[in-house]
């Protein structure tokens, strides 16, 4: 890590410490600031995140069934983020894992792991406030499995990490978090402000600087990211901001990646913390619309079927739910779900097809089994939506997997 490219900042500085069996440069952080004066150009952006996020915040409340909504919206966040570490799969993809374990590889083994850590997160949160033990237990599961056997699962690093082009070494690494025995101070900090001294800032900000910290503080060997994206929501609903997990904002960070590695960094570098903060607030203002958006056409969509179901005497309406939450669906997955026999899922499964609600995809899979899904439902969760306060976009019509 090239020193001089970095200031020292209220953020932190360039150390060395010759004495150490690591004697090369890395970066110490200083204790999270407690207070921020917002220029003019961040309290605007400030303004329309928080109005965006408010509107997030009142159809989160509205909403009869929020599960149906969390479920897809959970999966995009996954896919997103894992696609920010490396992990090559579609959306499709996911869904199909999901209902036919033949379609499972390491890929979407990762995405799964990340849902099971966000949903793990979500439970904990319930009862635990925000800390490095619930930290450890999310981490253990998300990095269980494919590519985390050898990277301590749930145990804070021993060893130094560093970032950079592959083969990179801590002199030519782009940045070096700080060394092991800085961590326990360092995570210290970080727990009482996200619990106690950040809450006199707004939310936002808030959620800004405690993502950053946990970024630059890197405890893990691996999965660091992952962990500090979901922390963003958990965060949001302890302070109140959010009834239910609808914002995720790995899908801006993945789209944007390059910004987001570099704005990050330019905090530690220079300490252009005002940067970071625009750059986060965008993301938020664009998500919470994002997420508007999609909630109102699911809601939508669900209802425009469900007035045609109910008017049959058959497991049509929770056929409904079962798309919605997973848009894809097989006979098999059908007869589990709903504990119906073989020829009652297939003739439920004709009907749907029927009414124009599913598509078939033909044989997949290692045992050839015919694969539907819903085109009105798929493209609503994979189709780039915009709101802007009444309506969004008609984004219904079929289109591919």
């Amino acid at each position: 890590m090239d020193a001089s490219r970095f200031v020292d900042s209220p953020f932190g500085a360039p150390a060395k410490e010759p004495g150490n069996k690591w004697a090369f440069t890395y970066y110490l952080p200083k204790p999270v600031p407690r207070q921020i004066d917002l220029n003019s150009r961040v309290v605007a952006e400030l303004s329309e995140a928080d109005a965006a996020l408010g509107h997030l915040q009142g159809l989160g409340l509205l909403i009869t069934d929020p599960g149906l909504l969390i479920g897809p919206y959970l999966r995009r966040e996954a896919l997103a983020s894992s696609r920010i570490e490396g992990t090559q799969a579609s959306l499709s993809d996911v869904f199909q894992a999901e209902i036919d374990a033949s379609s499972i590889n390491d890929d979407t083994s990762e995405v799964q792991r990340y849902l099971e850590a966000t949903n793990q997160a979500y439970e904990l949160a319930t009862t635990l406030p925000i800390t490095q033990r619930l930290i450890l237990q999310v981490h253990a599961t998300l990095m269980e499995g494919v590519r985390g056997e050898e990277k301590s699962p749930g145990e804070f690093r021993r060893t130094p990490v560093w970032v950079g082009r592959a083969g990179a070494t801590p002199e030519t690494a782009t940045f070096v978090p700080p060394l092991p025995a800085h961590l326990g101070e360092l995570l210290a900090d970080w727990e009482r402000f996200v619990n106690d001294d950040g809450r006199a800032m707004p939310a936002l900000v808030q959620a800004a600087l405690m993502h950053y910290q946990f970024e630059t503080i890197h405890p893990f060997l691996d999965g660091n990211g992952g962990i500090g994206r979901l922390l963003i929501n958990l965060l949001l609903m302890e302070r109140g901001r959010l009834p239910l997990p609808l914002l995720y904002l790995s899908h801006y960070f993945e789209t944007h990646r390059d910004e987001y590695y570099d704005r990050l960094q330019a905090v530690r570098e220079q300490g252009a913390i005002e940067a970071w903060l625009i750059f986060f607030l965008r993301a938020v203002h664009a998500q919470a619309n994002d997420a508007v958006a999609r909630s109102r056409k699911l809601v939508q969509i669900r209802e425009t079927f469900h007035s045609e179901a109910i008017k049959e005497r058959s497991s049509l309406p929770r056929l409904v739910d079962v798309i919605v939450r997973n848009p894809f669906v097989t006979v098999k997955s059908v007869e589990t779900r709903l504990e119906l026999t073989n020829q009652g899922a297939r003739n439920l499964i004709k009907n749907a097809e029927a009414r124009g609600w599913l598509r078939s995809l033909g044989a997949h899979g290692q045992g050839g089994r015919e694969l539907w899904y819903s085109p009105a439902i798929f493209n609503v969760m994979e189709m780039p939506m915009t709101y802007n306060g009444d309506a969004y976009p008609e984004n219904t019509q079929a289109g591919e997997v």
